[in-house]
């Protein structure tokens, strides 16, 4: 597979001759056992020697997956929903927490129970909503609930939507969800996270914003895989510095 990679380098050499730092972050979701594709992030992790937020579904989450994030020090766990099960009207895109339901509250502080008491101080104190789909009224429930942090897709409007709870969001996706489920056209990926960076540094994006790759290990193929490689080394040899969600609350508080 061959790929032009010039427009994001030549991006990123913008950003270091401008001396702007970005922060960039890894989330990949739907963890709940230890499978061969996990074993195939974590290596991944491993040889770019950076740090992979788990999206971690707490109803399924299982024992093997916390021995295998104990032994991993690069795999952090976060709280995905809580069963990852669509309760959206048929009428609408799916969604677990679109919408508040008399036992939202409940299934929300029963996630980040069981995952604490799971992973104990491995568990990064972030809420990553199933689908990337959220309504507004549960973002207090999140803080209520002891959530810190809130992560979906697409670049935060505010840093804080509701005091108490930090929005670091996801941007760039490699797979090609509505078409063939692999790799999406490299050259829109590239374009795509050009955008992104030249909306930062022109004052369209804020720029203080941890950019986020979003990856789902249970369903990458071998391209998905190879791709992920190659962009988050070309970030990381461009200037990108690893963020984890932890250090970016400390940065905000």
């Amino acid at each position: 597979m061959r790929i032009d990679w010039s427009p994001l380098r030549a991006e990123l050499a913008l950003w270091r001759a401008e001396k702007r730092v970005l922060p960039l972050w890894w989330r990949d979701d739907d963890a709940v056992d230890v499978t061969p594709a996990l074993d195939e992030l974590s290596q991944l992790a491993t040889d770019l020697a950076m740090p992979v937020h788990l999206a971690v579904i707490p109803a399924f989450a299982q024992q093997t997956l916390v021995d295998c994030v104990a032994e991993q020090p690069l795999l952090v766990p976060t709280v995905h929903g809580w069963a990852h099960e669509n309760r959206a009207p048929e009428s609408q895109k799916k969604a677990e927490f679109g919408e508040v339901h008399a036992n939202s509250a409940k299934l929300l502080e029963r996630g980040l129970a069981r995952l604490t008491a799971l992973f104990g101080a491995r568990l990064a104190p972030a809420f990553v909503a199933p689908w990337n789909r959220l309504h507004p009224d549960m973002l207090p429930l999140l803080v209520h609930s002891g959530y810190q942090i809130v992560s979906t897709f697409t670049p935060r409007a505010m840093a804080e939507p509701v005091p108490g709870l930090l929005a670091v969001n996801t941007h760039i996706d490699p797979i090609d969800w509505r078409g063939t489920r692999n790799l999406a056209r490299p050259d829109h990926i590239i374009g795509h996270t050009v955008r992104h960076l030249e909306a930062r540094r022109q004052g369209g994006e804020d720029s203080t914003e941890p950019l986020g790759y979003l990856t789902h290990h249970l369903v990458h193929t071998p391209d998905i895989w190879s791709f992920s490689h190659a962009f988050l080394s070309e970030m990381l040899d461009g200037g990108a510095v690893n963020m984890t969600l932890t250090q970016s609350l400390k940065e905000t508080r």
